[in-house]
């Protein structure tokens, strides 16, 4: 069962609206056009303890690129953290807490790149770039010491990435992944029974921004929905679900078909818990930061 503080979240969440853009295409496109005249800010909180933070600018490509480090000793640990938000909403400060946590608790040097929203990034762009920063880390730090990290459609990115990573012939890294998106057909039948309890997402503003994220893409083309790559040859998986979120079907889905294909998975269901809890401030949330710290502590 969820903690007593878990159980007041669907409620909050629907009385603060929530779920809003994505009920509705309309006001779904409606905030990414506003969000594309007023951009949100995507710079760390001021007050982040035990960490120190170094910003870069990406030559290849622009992107800003944030390195969080430890205090202290050098770091012989590094991962990259891909930030969800649909592909189209900003990093929250809720995913710079998560990121200086885990960066000071496993002595992790963590990489934060600022990918572009779509529809200016989109996934034929931004996944392959991701790959090429996890890449880096894996040539300087080793495979055994790197770790790509993303919740929901950071979760998707960073999954994508590590897919084409195999295919590149880059020795597997550990791939981390909170509630992710991974088959954005949003076809799986089980989802119509968990979208009725999901007090966040829905799939029909969901959609618009999946249209917007895929560009020319189709839908089952593993940089886009990696449910439909080749799972073999990955690295291992730890995901974090919970059952009030639609993403978790598919989740369900990731871990058996991974499992088949020889992959060393590590699943960590919910009940009752949300999208993304492992961000949030109740014990469940707590104890996956634990794992994901001791995972990236090796």
């Amino acid at each position: 069962m969820p903690s007593p503080v878990s159980r007041l979240l669907p409620p909050l969440f629907r009385a603060l609206g929530f779920r809003k853009e994505f009920d509705s295409p309309e006001a779904m496109l409606k905030g990414v056009q506003d969000r594309l005249v007023r951009p949100v800010s995507y710079a760390p909180p001021r007050r982040l303890r035990s960490v120190e933070i170094r910003r870069d600018v990406d030559s290849g490509t622009g992107w800003p690129v944030y390195r969080v480090l430890p205090l202290g000793p050098m770091a012989t640990r590094a991962a990259v953290y891909l930030h969800g938000g649909a592909w189209v909403n900003q990093i929250h400060p809720l995913h710079w807490r998560l990121v200086a946590g885990l960066a000071a608790r496993s002595r992790t040097v963590i990489t934060v790149p600022i990918y572009p929203l779509a529809p200016l990034g989109t996934a034929a762009t931004v996944v392959p770039t991701a790959a090429d920063l996890i890449s880096g880390l894996v040539d300087r730090y080793g495979a055994g010491n790197v770790t790509a990290l993303g919740d929901s459609a950071g979760g998707q990115i960073a999954l994508s990435a590590a897919l084409l990573l195999r295919d590149r012939g880059v020795p597997p890294h550990r791939t981390v992944l909170i509630s992710p998106a991974l088959d954005l057909t949003l076809d799986n039948p089980e989802i119509d029974v968990v979208e009725r309890t999901d007090p966040w997402l829905a799939r029909a503003g969901t959609r618009a921004a999946i249209e917007l994220w895929r560009g020319d893409l189709s839908l089952k083309d593993p940089l886009v929905s990696p449910l439909f790559g080749d799972l073999a040859g990955l690295g291992p998986l730890t995901v974090f679900s919970g059952t009030r979120d639609i993403t978790s079907p598919d989740t369900r889905l990731l871990v058996a078909r991974a499992r088949a294909a020889g992959v060393t998975v590590d699943h960590h269901e919910e009940a009752g818990l949300v999208h993304v809890h492992a961000l949030l401030p109740v014990p469940e949330g707590r104890r996956a930061r634990r794992v994901i710290a001791d995972l990236l502590a090796g």
